[in-house]
């Protein structure tokens, strides 16, 4: 069973990433009908939802793109920013989706931005507390401290999950209502977001997993220090 979990472990985002990154070189291949570029669909798609004071800017690295809500900037990767391509228009239109749920309060980025400073914390001091109570049958019950730390990780992940979904909806409806994209691309671009959710949903999956299997560690070490 532990051979299993492991596999799952390891495979499971492994084949996320490929599968996102095959979709998206194939569809960062595809030039959209439109002929604009990521940065030009981020700019419409802001102004045209009373964001004008978000930025649109340039940023390092593949699929780096990402909304900071504290500059309110929509960040895209260099290929992303300066080619028309479906998957451009389908990230950039992503990113802008996080940019009108911080404009809209949306609850659950709300909740994950008020979880990311106790999920940093967590996730950097969780482990030490659940090798100490591991490893030493004197100290135990630290590992159940290390576990709720963990727990505040793992809540961040599952949180994230509603919050990537309601971007990529809203990023569809706008390259839709405002004639960015045409019916035929449409399919493309809804897969280009699919892929890149799988991501997300599997880092939840491991992340509930992880957590399951030390709690099942904890609770069998308990019963054995009954016995």
């Amino acid at each position: 069973m532990y051979i299993v979990y492991f596999l799952v472990l390891m495979l499971l985002p492994l084949y996320a990433q490929r599968k996102v990154m095959k979709t998206y070189r194939r569809y960062s291949e595809v030039r959209s009908t439109s002929g604009m570029t990521g940065a030009e669909v981020a700019r419409t798609i802001l102004d045209n939802n009373g964001l004008s004071n978000v930025r649109v800017v340039r940023t390092e690295g593949v699929l780096s793109d990402h909304y900071d809500p504290t500059s309110k900037t929509v960040a895209l990767s260099a290929d992303n920013y300066d080619y028309a391509s479906v998957a451009g228009t389908a990230v950039a239109a992503h990113e802008c989706g996080h940019a009108i749920q911080h404009k809209e309060a949306y609850a659950f980025l709300t909740l994950r931005s008020k979880l990311v400073p106790a999920a940093n914390i967590s996730s950097n001091v969780s482990w030490i507390f659940i090798m100490i109570g591991m490893f030493s049958t004197a100290m135990h019950q630290l590992m159940l401290v290390g576990i709720v730390l963990l727990a505040v990780g793992v809540l961040f992940q599952i949180v994230t999950l509603p919050v990537e979904f309601d971007a990529s909806r809203r990023a569809l409806h706008q390259v839709v209502d405002l004639g960015i994209i045409r019916n035929e691309e449409e399919p493309h671009a809804r897969k280009v977001l699919s892929a890149a959710a799988l991501t997300y949903v599997a880092a939840a999956a491991t992340a509930v997993m992880e957590l399951l299997r030390l709690l099942l560690i904890y609770t069998g070490m308990g019963n054995n220090n009954d016995d």
